[in-house]
């Protein structure tokens, strides 16, 4: 199923000209429609949600192109010929999903760096991952699932989750049968083969639903998102939690946790490239507008072959 968006009635289009030479005005323009979060169209078009302060940031920005002898036009239109409205969002989650995985690669460099040091000797530099994030979230109108994963980085980067060494009790899998599992849209490697595991190992029956709000859908059992009992916890990706709490034993299934984590936490600790291929697989389904529902699907496919092979 598609993510849920609450599309604008209308947006506003930037239309500009600036003479070759004013490069310098050309950059100041760029940095500030950055800043605004506006998507570029074409070379000199931008777009953005009709709302007042995106009106009013774009009157400005059309001042300040003529007062730099160029040309704007300001426009408010229904739709765009050749995009649809969910097309559009999509696109400003894209360039949302690039500015949290720039951000996620440095808190994961953080991250290696710190491993050994005193917990309170970065603090100047969680701070400005923490700014950065605020700083992408005031322009994510369309609620990019990345940022959770951004979330869930910038804590373990602070050390905000419990290690992996502190004793969880061991959950029996008969109390979780028939139940509906909820995590983020748009699946990717560990939500995924978490998913697979579940339907695998814990309840062949389990049904998964989409939504990034676990606290409207008491009914159901959250994964893979923050403050819920089965998330990354310590060095754990979701995947390796739920192998942990279920204690499950399966050496195939644990090599494939292995896999994910490598290239769900991109951190080396196995050394296992496989997985990134399949979460780039994943990626491009996404991509191709496949729906939630299709990419777990297809996914299951991935894992169980994958599963078999390691077992042979």
């Amino acid at each position: 199923m598609a993510v849920n968006m609450n599309l604008p009635k209308a947006w506003l289009l930037l239309l500009y000209g600036l003479p070759t030479k004013h490069s310098a005005e050309r950059v100041s323009l760029w940095r500030k429609l950055r800043k605004f979060g506006a998507l570029q169209l074409k070379t000199s078009a931008y777009v953005l949600p009709d709302e007042p302060v995106h009106f009013e940031r774009f009157q400005w920005l059309a001042k300040q192109v003529r007062d730099d002898g160029g040309d704007a036009a300001l426009i408010r239109v229904k739709e765009i010929e050749g995009l649809s409205n969910q097309q559009i969002a999509q696109m400003f989650n894209e360039a949302r999903a690039r500015d949290y995985a720039d951000l996620g690669r440095a808190a994961t460099a953080f991250i290696k760096k710190r491993k050994g040091k005193r917990k309170d000797s970065s603090n100047d530099e969680l701070e400005k991952f923490q700014q950065r994030f605020n700083e992408i979230r005031e322009i994510d109108y369309f609620d990019c699932p990345a940022a959770h994963d951004a979330q869930i980085l910038l804590k373990r980067a602070a050390g905000l989750f419990p290690t992996s060494s502190q004793p969880s009790p061991k959950l029996d899998a008969k109390k979780f049968v028939g139940k509906t599992w909820l995590t983020r849209p748009r699946p990717e490697i560990d939500r995924v083969g978490s998913a697979w595991l579940i339907r695998k190992f814990i309840d062949a029956k389990a049904r998964f639903v989409f939504a990034t709000n676990p606290a409207a859908h008491p009914e159901v059992v959250p994964y893979d998102m923050l403050d819920v009992e089965f998330t990354h916890q310590g060095e754990d990706c979701t995947y390796e939690t739920l192998l942990r709490r279920f204690g499950l034993r399966d050496r195939a299934a644990q090599q494939i946790g292995e896999m994910i984590h490598d290239a769900d936490l991109e951190d080396g600790k196995f050394k296992r490239a496989e997985g990134f291929g399949l979460d780039r697989v994943f990626k491009g389904w996404a991509k191709l507008n496949l729906s939630d529902v299709e990419i777990l699907a297809k996914g299951f496919d991935c894992f169980e072959a994958l599963y078999n092979w390691l077992r042979k």
